[in-house]
């Protein structure tokens, strides 16, 4: 990259008011009085926007719920009410076909049928079968479209969530909250384009181990990495003024160091050191756009009560739910939600039972409350995690309990909202939920659907990088269009 043509592409906000100061104060003053006359699309101009947006978007943000650990469509949302007369009766060669299998259960001498032993019924206008484990959900199925046939190549953790979130199973490319900064640029200059929120279960984090990878810029510019919000002191790290620093003390320290980083750029021309100016500046507007965007006690009562009662408890899922349609409020471009402790190889229907106590009402209430304020046509919502479980058992089976080893052939998400057709249900699986029978949509298929929904092109958002053209789909990927609104 050219770094003349960098410098003129990244020039700070303080060169501009510095060559344009007359009649800036005005401007400025106007802008302070009513903010929203000024709110703007901020676009990254390191990117080519008419390059790649060749619609008009129907979603201008997104909010990704995701299930780390891989929850069981078998016992939420694939029923298959046959495999109770299939009860501890092997897995039919012909099904599983020689497919590959996680080394904790290869070595068992046999794959015994698990129903699950959940209850389902009808709900919406067209009688989707949902699990009792999801009441709450049940209420909007009208407003989600679920998807059946996800599927996916990966069968361990860590490169199956680094596949679904960057498009490779190996580490080192941008996540797709990366890719959508870099390709729309932010909506508000006080919070970043991308934030991240981690959820607690029973106080901790637990389960499989999240990279900061996962929502890494890769070979991007760090200023489209995610920026994670804690649930204790600082939401950010550092965000506070030290003791005995003021902030016209910090407002000068910003100054003068900005200073020095734009002699080594003109030195050395690297692109970082600009983004490290832009993530000081941002980092200096976060230390008042954060603490209100955090405080919810002017919430309704109403709304807090729709969430559930652990809305009030920091760092919960619920409280991220409400703090996720905040940060939309605010033109965040994407937030991701995670929450871990799905993976259940044993114990699977106490488990799933705690986790969707803690997720479905949360969920609900977002789409609900994104609706009820009008912002859910342009809010694309994703639930889901990184693959499924097997039908077969993992340890000891019986009517009441048992596990499921990690199943990549077939498993479900949903979406809502942002350009989503509302109400449907797409793909189907074979009668044991071991593979896709049809309409299959790889994890490259459902991110060239959400950019699409973004307005974006997923075959044009590239980047050049050692030599070759990247994106979030790789060289796949085919949107989804009977999803599409």
């Amino acid at each position: 990259m050219n770094p003349l043509r960098e410098a003129a592409l990244v020039e700070t906000r303080r060169h501009f008011f510095g060559r344009t100061a007359t009649g800036i104060g005005t401007a400025a003053l106007a802008s302070l009085l009513n903010p929203q006359l000024f709110a703007t699309n901020q676009p990254n101009p390191e990117a080519d926007l008419a390059k790649y947006r060749q619609f008009a978007p129907k979603a201008n943000r997104v909010i990704y719920l995701f299930m780390s650990g891989a929850p069981s469509q078998l016992d939420m949302w694939d029923y298959k009410p046959q495999l109770n007369d299939w009860f501890d009766k092997d897995l039919p060669d012909t099904i599983r076909n020689g497919q590959r299998i996680t080394t904790m259960t290869s070595g068992q001498e046999r794959f015994p049928i698990a129903p699950s032993k959940f209850k389902f019924s009808r709900h919406g206008q067209d009688g989707v079968w949902i699990s009792e484990l999801l009441p709450h959900t049940a209420g909007i199925i009208d407003d989600i479209a679920v998807i059946k046939t996800v599927h996916t190549e990966a069968i361990n953790h860590d490169p199956a969530i680094t596949y679904i979130q960057t498009g490779s199973q190996l580490p080192g490319r941008p996540s797709t909250g990366a890719w959508v900064s870099y390709g729309l640029g932010s909506l508000n200059e006080n919070l970043p384009a991308f934030v991240v929120l981690h959820s607690t279960v029973n106080g901790g984090f637990g389960g499989q181990a999240l990279y900061e990878r996962l929502w890494g810029a890769g070979f991007l510019s760090n200023r489209h990495q995610g920026v994670s919000l804690r649930s204790s002191g600082d939401p950010v790290l550092y965000l506070s003024n030290p003791q005995g620093m003021s902030e016209s003390m910090r407002r000068r320290m910003l100054d003068e160091l900005a200073k020095l980083n734009a002699v080594r750029y003109q030195a050395v021309g690297d692109p970082e050191i600009q983004a490290r100016i832009a993530q000081y500046e941002m980092a200096y507007r976060m230390q008042t756009s954060v603490p209100e965007l955090t405080d919810i006690s002017k919430e309704p009562d109403s709304v807090l009560k729709m969430y559930g009662d652990e809305v009030k408890t920091p760092g919960t899922f619920a409280a991220n739910c409400l703090l996720a349609r905040r940060l939309a409020e605010r033109g965040v471009r994407f937030t991701q939600v995670f929450i871990r402790q799905w993976d259940q190889h044993g114990n699977l229907p106490n488990d799933i039972s705690r986790q969707c106590r803690i997720i479905d009402q949360p969920c609900a209430a977002l789409i609900r409350d994104l609706k009820s304020k009008g912002m859910l046509d342009d809010t694309l919502v994703i639930w889901g995690g990184e693959f499924g479980r097997t039908v077969y058992c993992q340890g000891k089976l019986t009517r009441e309990n048992y596990g499921r080893d990690h199943h990549p052939r077939c498993y479900t998400k949903w979406m809502a909202g942002g350009g989503i057709k509302p109400g449907v249900v797409y793909g189907e699986t074979d009668d044991f939920s071991y593979n896709v029978v049809k309409d299959p949509v790889h994890i490259h298929d459902l991110n060239a659907t959400i950019l699409h929904c973004l307005g974006v092109n997923h075959e044009r958002l590239t980047y050049r990088h050692q030599g070759r053209d990247f994106r979030l789909t790789d060289v796949h990927g085919n949107i989804v269009q009977p999803l599409l609104a």
